[in-house]
This record gives structure tokens, sequence and C-alpha cells, in this order.
């Protein structure tokens, strides 16, 4: 009977064991996201350390709000109303010179270095059409032209010093003007010389040019030379369909 108990519990615990559901094997712990309040921290960490007068605005943007409030509250004798109205419009005053602070402080941090021209038109809003690769590049000065399409047409923005960037962009202009003669090209100088524009302001700048095309015309322009490319001009006379290889100078004759 000890026999036969033991064969039918190692028959029932086999079965089990066939029938059993596999562990669920552990999901990997993803990487949590910093919450909204220790992004907000971290970018008033950096604002202060390129620019200490934020912490002191923001205390009056804060504090003008709840005093505006309190005295008219006071006025129709409603302090608690004037009170509770105050401190959100307070919170929100202070945030938005925070904001405006932290893009200044960013600005001022990639200022003067490569690619910062690329890097204040990577923020344009909708309705332009930014290209992330340069249009120009000189790699020996390491000289940069930039173009965004919009509505005020073809804009291109430079980096680097007036008189060395002047051969980009001319020879940029001459090759959109071949393919779009009818399209307003616009050039924006970056820089801090005479006649240029701050990389914080580029966006600004590029926001009150003019209009010329409307939002169809500007996806056929960005169409018409992505189509392009930036590949170099064949020679003329020559058709790269109709090229034969010279087989006598292939075997050495």
């Amino acid at each position: 009977m000890a026999k036969t108990d033991s064969a039918s519990s190692s028959t029932d615990d086999t079965k089990r064991s066939l029938f059993s559901r596999k562990p669920k094997a552990e999901k990997p712990k993803k990487d949590k996201k910093p919450s909204r309040i220790k992004q907000m921290v971290d970018i008033f960490k950096m604002t202060r350390k390129h620019d200490p007068m934020v912490t002191w605005l923001m205390i009056g943007a804060f504090l003008l709000p709840i005093a505006i409030a309190l005295g008219i509250g006071f006025l129709f004798d409603n302090w608690i109303t004037g009170l509770l109205i105050g401190i959100p419009l307070g919170l929100l005053c202070a945030l938005l010179i925070m904001s405006r602070r932290a893009e200044r402080a960013a600005y001022s941090q990639i200022e003067g270095k490569a690619g910062a021209a690329g890097a204040a038109l990577s923020s344009l809003k909708k309705g332009w059409i930014f290209d992330e690769q340069p249009a120009s590049v000189n790699p020996r000065t390491q000289d940069v032209v930039f173009r965004a399409i919009g509505k005020p047409g073809i804009v291109l923005v430079t980096e680097g010093p007036s008189t060395r960037i002047k051969g980009l962009v001319d020879a940029e202009r001459r090759r959109l003007s071949r393919i779009l003669p009818n399209v307003k090209i616009t050039v924006i100088e970056t820089g801090k010389a005479e006649g240029q524009v701050p990389i914080a302001k580029v966006t600004k700048a590029l926001g009150k040019l003019p209009k010329e095309l409307t939002k169809v015309e500007v996806s056929a322009v960005h169409k018409r030379i992505s189509s392009m490319g930036n590949k170099l001009p064949i020679p003329k006379g020559i058709d790269p369909y109709k090229a034969r290889p010279d087989r006598k100078a292939g075997r050495g004759r």
C-alpha cells in the first residue's frame, strides 16, 4: 500500500508540474521620468547659475499680483477673495519670468559654439520647415549656412564672420535662384558683430519677416528643394546614362 501511495503521489506531482503555469518573467524596470516639479527645480537651478537676478525677479513677480489683488479686495471689503485670486496669478507670473530667463540662459550657453544657429532654428513654431543638416558648409573654417522655409520665403541663417560667410551665401543663393527664381531669399547673419542677430533673437527676427507664400506654396518649395538634393552639378556635355567605361584604359593599354 505504501508503494502504491508513493507511486500515486509521484504521478500527481508529475501531472501538476506538467499542467502548472510557468512563472512569469519579471519585467525590466523602466527608468522613471523625473517629476514635473523636479524638472522645474532643475531649470531654476540652471537659470540661477547663469542669471542670479532671476530669484529676486521671481519673488517680485509673485508678490506684486498678490498685493494688487489684496488692495482691490480690501477696497471691496473682501480680502479673502483677493488673496485666492492673487496667489495663482503670482505663481503664473513667477513661472513666466523663469521661463523667459531660462530661455536666455540656454541661448547664452550655446552662443558662439558650432551649430548654435541650427539649435535656435529648431525652436521655430509651426509653419516653418527647417533642415537639421546645414545647406552649405566650409570644412576648413567651420562656417555654415542653415536653411528654413516658411511663409516669408526661403531664409538662409549663417554662422560665421560676415567676410568669410559671404561666399557660401552667394553660392547657395545662386543655386536656389536657378530652381526657384520667383521665391524671395532672405539672409540672416547670427553673431554679436554689427548688423548680426544674436542667437537668442533669431526666431523673433524670422517672425517679423513679411509673408510672401501660402501654406501650400511653402510645401511646394520644400518638395522642389528636396528633389534637387545637394549633389554636385554634372559638367556640360556629359550624359551619365550614355557614358561608357574605357575598356582599353582598364587593360592598361
